[in-house]
């Protein structure tokens, strides 16, 4: 099953993918407000049978797709969590004992198929695909042992970066990771009932049609497991957070000459098993 969140004729709605075609949720649960409001009430397995229960009502091509999760509480990244990313910095430096965590903001993010929008501020847009664990269960100080059981799901993120702006302080990112529209989240959950978070998983970026990046979980520094249970520590995850888990070597920045983004191209992150995320980039008009 596929749960989504999207638009029609301007009105938000989530609902379930049905073959090519869409299953509108807000009208049949109508107990349920929007897809986070389905995983705080741990209703997952009720909107599942009621898709396939249903006949579709629109078809993708008729919907605009919005971030997956599009009013989570929290959005946390993860920064150089792949252990050839590490690698891929030349500085020597030793592989960390904690991960670096960084924050996003709503605005920041569009749905599958939306444009990314490049700032005029820089010429250094860069892509960052990544696998996102959707928190389910709410916990604070979770074992790493009972840490698969608080996904709800998982999405794709393309972590857009304005690399320049990461730069602008000494100790800080948010700049930019943080431009309004400059990265995107989608086009859909897949519940851990179908996809296990805890196996192997991979991750493949292409820009038009080039693959530029391509990992395995198995690479990760620091596991699913210990990423809840390492932010659990500080932060009460809550149903509907999200946590961005790294992206792996590839992004633009790290060619030489660097391949940032330009109007025109078409980025697409595919996750087996979960989907594809794909963006154009368009140049924003200010």
């Amino acid at each position: 099953m596929k749960l989504l969140s999207f638009k029609h004729d301007g009105k938000n709605y989530f609902g379930g993918l049905k073959n090519r075609g869409i299953v509108n949720l807000t009208k049949r649960a109508k107990d349920i407000d929007d897809l986070r409001d389905a995983i705080r009430k741990d209703r997952i397995a009720y909107l599942t049978q009621l898709v396939a229960d249903s006949d579709s009502d629109y078809s993708l091509e008729e919907i605009q797709f919005v971030p997956t999760i599009p009013n989570p509480e929290k959005i946390i990244c993860i920064g150089v969590n792949y252990a050839n990313r590490n690698a891929e910095y030349k500085d020597g430096s030793d592989l960390p004992k904690y991960p670096s965590v960084f924050m996003r903001h709503r605005e920041s993010l569009v749905g599958h198929q939306q444009h990314i929008m490049n700032p005029p501020e820089s010429d250094q847009l860069d892509y960052e695909g990544e696998i996102v664990l959707i928190i389910g269960k709410e916990g604070r100080r979770i074992d790493e042992s009972n840490a698969h059981l608080h996904i709800a799901g998982m999405t794709i993120m393309n972590e857009g970066s304005v690399r320049d702006y990461l730069r602008h302080a000494k100790f800080n990112v948010t700049q930019g990771k943080n431009f309004e529209s400059s990265g995107s989240l989608g086009p859909w959950m897949v519940p851990t009932e179908e996809v296990d978070p805890m196996g192997q998983l991979q991750v493949i970026t292409r820009v038009n049609g080039e693959e530029r990046q391509n990992d395995f979980t198995e690479n990760l520094m620091f596991p699913f497991r210990f990423l809840i249970s390492y932010l659990s520590t500080f932060y009460r995850l809550k149903p509907g957070d999200l946590i961005a888990t790294g992206t792996p070597n590839g992004a633009g920045a790290r060619f030489n000459p660097p391949k940032y983004l330009r109007q025109g191209d078409s980025v697409e992150i595919e996750v087996p098993g979960i989907g594809v995320l794909k963006n154009e980039i368009v140049d924003e008009i200010d």
